[in-house]
């Protein structure tokens, strides 16, 4: 279990996130909305220990995150970021491959075992991605390269998945093959999941709770249901909306309305 507790974020004299509080258990999908400098991604890198917060505590398991090493945080937290930033070509299966680093001796040089392989190609299979395996890395589409990020998080064996923007500028499809895969994994119970996004919809589809962040304060947290109504979010993201049901799933719909001006 991942547990923030009234954590407070600075960055100098400014506030980026204030009073927070979350628990993620065992099989559960938490999105973060809000609007750009709401504070969404400071929150996660003080959930992986890349920050530490100004006041409050994170907790993984009931332990203090920051008295924890890096290569245990590693082995429990896995962090999936928007893009993968390759300066030389890798291939799929060697990019996925280090993601079991943290679980390798200390010997430097052919550290990777035949279990290691096995665990990159199920989650390549897993991912879609097995046919791309000797590919390199930068000859992928933004979408294959993001499935490749993801299929190097779950590599970790990690019990904790936090993306950060994972969708961000994919199609439709891509989009839905990311989420699917990690709500399937939570299903399973072999995940849990927070998910820092800017679609709404994705977010009222896929996750079993939402918390909605403005100017670093929790305005609401909650089922989608709860959560996602036109007065909360017309408050979070001023703007007016029209909020109905999806036509197969039920879940909220989220359309912006813009007025046009005679």
């Amino acid at each position: 279990m991942l547990e923030a507790k009234a954590i407070d974020i600075n960055y100098g004299s400014r506030t980026a996130v204030s009073q927070a509080s979350l628990t993620l258990t065992a099989g559960e999908l938490v999105a973060i909305l809000g609007p750009n400098g709401a504070g969404k991604s400071s929150l996660l890198r003080a959930l992986n220990g890349s920050i530490k917060p100004s006041a409050g505590e994170v907790l993984v398991d009931g332990v203090q995150l920051s008295s924890l090493s890096r290569r245990t945080i590693s082995r429990k937290i896995a962090t999936v970021a928007q893009e993968a930033d390759l300066r030389f070509p890798v291939t799929v299966l060697e990019f996925v491959l280090g993601g079991r680093y943290a679980w390798a001796s200390t010997s430097a040089w052919g550290w990777e075992t035949d279990n290691d392989i096995r665990i990159a190609e199920d989650v390549l299979r897993e991912t879609r991605l097995e046919e791309f395996s000797g590919r390199a890395m930068n000859e992928l589409s933004g979408g294959e390269r993001q499935r490749a990020v993801l299929a190097r998080a779950l590599a970790t064996e990690a019990a904790m998945l936090l993306l950060d923007e994972p969708t961000a500028n994919l199609d439709l499809g891509h989009q839905a093959a990311i989420l699917a895969c990690v709500r399937e994994r939570c299903d399973r119970r072999d995940s849990s999941a927070v998910v820092v996004t800017h679609d709404i919809n994705l977010a009222a589809e896929f996750a079993d709770r939402v918390i909605l962040l403005k100017r670093g304060r929790t305005m609401a947290t909650g089922t989608p249901a709860e959560v996602l109504s036109e007065k909360i979010l017309a408050e979070v993201f001023e703007v007016k909306l029209l909020i109905d049901a999806h036509p197969v799933t039920g879940a909220p719909r989220i359309t912006p309305v813009h007025e046009m001006r005679r």
